[in-house]
């Protein structure tokens, strides 16, 4: 009877007959009888059963040592480590390169939407003189735009092709600056907290457009850094017109 054996570290196959293997003597004898190879064959049956056995040890033990060899290189492997995010000003440098890239529409709207807030700092500058009115008009106008920053995240992340969800970090967030600008209206009678109500919620709304919702086209991210640092420097100047000009109100009695 043939049989074979796999061979693990060659990947042949060890093949042997048992009958060959396992004869007895006496069969041996009679094989060789008269010849005078009866003894000559019965060595070389044991022969090749230990050799046979050698080999299947042989097999076996490298084939255990290939296993433990490849274990302790998976276990030994280094993983990769995750990159970290790109930071925020990391992403400002780059986006600002496709500034001119902007739609002409997004850009004559958007300058055009920075006039109440500087025009009501440079007229008190020239006059140097403190309008309440006219910093109370400025007010009402950064937290307008305050809330219209955060329903334009809900309008990103609403549609199914967007690649922002509507998820809770989403929505919940763009809720943030609306309820920043209705605190900072019922504190108007006082001009300082207002405003920096306003300038916190101008950094914030900001803040999620960059770091939130980093799918915002690049011309985009650039226009909205530009536009709200004109506001922040307009509305720190109003507060500096405050302490510095006498006030003085613009409809007379």
């Amino acid at each position: 009877m043939q049989k074979c054996w796999p061979s693990a570290g060659t990947g042949a196959s060890v093949c042997g007959s048992v009958s060959s293997s396992w004869a007895s003597p006496a069969s041996l004898w009679f094989a060789g009888r008269g010849t005078g190879q009866a003894k000559a064959l019965a060595v070389f049956s044991f022969n090749k059963t230990d050799l046979f056995h050698r080999n299947q040890n042989h097999d076996a033990s490298f084939w255990m040592r290939s296993q433990h060899f490849h274990t302790s290189v998976a276990r030994l492997k280094k993983r990769a480590l995750p990159e970290p995010p790109p930071r925020e000003l990391d992403l400002l440098r780059y986006d600002m390169k496709d500034f001119l890239k902007s739609p002409r529409p997004a850009l004559y709207l958007g300058f055009s939407g920075l006039v109440p807030f500087v025009s009501p700092t440079l007229f008190m500058a020239v006059t140097e003189s403190y309008y309440p009115e006219l910093a109370y008009a400025q007010l009402a106008y950064a937290a307008s735009i305050i809330s219209f920053l955060g329903g334009a995240r809900w309008g990103f992340a609403l549609p199914e092709s967007s690649p922002a969800k509507p998820d809770w970090i989403n929505l919940a967030n763009s809720v943030v600056p609306s309820l920043l600008a209705w605190v900072a209206m019922l504190m108007s009678d006082s001009i300082v907290p207002a405003a920096t109500m306003v300038i916190m919620g101008l950094g914030i709304s900001l803040h999620y457009d960059l770091s939130l919702l980093p799918t915002y086209p690049s011309w985009f991210k650039a226009l909205r850094a530009i536009l709200t640092t004109v506001a922040f420097f307009s509305l720190l100047g109003t507060l500096i017109m405050n302490g510095s000009y006498p006030e003085k109100s613009i409809f007379r009695d």
